[in-house]
């Protein structure tokens, strides 16, 4: 089966990459995306904040890394590669420089990145994967045999809005260390992660429908953690500044004061390999 064929197979099924592009307002995502994520805005509407203050959030961390001499990254948990996309927002700032694999577990996001990458982007510089974050060897292995990537000089890591669908049985904080330890000296990691503030008990019993349904419809439950467990996942790197913080306030634009930050249900956060 060809990838167009595999897309048009997966029409009557919700997608995570597609919802959140739908919250996104973008146009690869069909009617059962779009009526699970109304169904969902109606219990927590936030999460369509969550998902444009991360995409913004993953725009700065890629221009900032870029502007750190990165030319090279990997995205693991990339969903489609549309709105505001890694290999866009690089090129706008070191056009024809950057090099980009996207990673993804869900193989019709990986079609429908495919596609899109040969409709948008130079085939010689990026490349979709369908494969997971724990994989670990596996995954670096199929990253190296791209061309794409040289580990003997720095990367920039992301992973934003993943980790929050891995409960701790998972093991995500081992995996992600073994992803850490392969990075070379000078790269960077940047993680985004859902958050509410634990007093706001409303937002937090809202979210807890709304992950359930998530796992319920896509196999995809989200969890919730506090602060001191999502700045775990660095280990021992070291966060640039601001830290880890609520999604608009990491590197915000010009004029952007963060105002009602915490709205955004979401912290964000860069680290440095030594």
């Amino acid at each position: 089966m060809d990838d167009a064929a595999r897309v048009a197979t997966s029409v009557d099924k919700v997608s995570v990459g597609r919802v959140y592009d739908y919250l996104l307002g973008g146009t690869h995502n069909y009617a059962v995306d779009q009526a699970f994520a109304e169904q969902q805005l109606a219990v927590l509407p936030e999460i369509r904040d969550f998902a444009r203050a991360n995409r913004a959030f993953l725009g700065r961390a890629v221009r900032f890394m870029v502007g750190q001499g990165i030319r090279q990254f990997v995205d693991i948990g990339s969903g489609l590669p549309t709105q505001g996309n890694v290999h866009e927002v690089a090129d706008e700032v070191a056009p024809g420089e950057c090099r980009v694999v996207y990673i993804d577990n869900e193989p019709i996001a990986r079609v429908h990145a495919q596609i899109l990458l040969e409709q948008t982007a130079d085939p010689n510089r990026h490349a979709a994967l369908d494969a997971d974050f724990f994989d670990r060897r596996l995954l670096w292995d199929r990253v190296l045999d791209t061309g794409l990537i040289d580990r003997t000089q720095p990367i920039g890591l992301l992973l934003v809005a993943l980790l929050h669908f891995m409960p701790d049985e998972q093991k995500p904080h081992a995996a992600l260390g073994f992803h850490r330890a392969m990075l070379p000296p000078g790269s960077f990691l940047a993680v985004s992660h859902i958050h509410v503030a634990p007093e706001d008990v409303d937002t937090q019993n809202a979210g807890k429908r709304v992950a359930q349904e998530y796992g319920r419809r896509t196999n995809h439950t989200a969890i919730m953690r506090s602060r001191e467990q999502i700045a775990e996942f660095f280990g021992d790197l070291e966060l640039v500044e601001p830290g880890l913080v609520w999604l608009p306030q990491w590197h915000p634009d010009t004029g952007d004061t963060g105002k009602d930050a915490a709205r955004s249900r979401g912290l964000a956060g860069v680290a440095r390999t030594r």
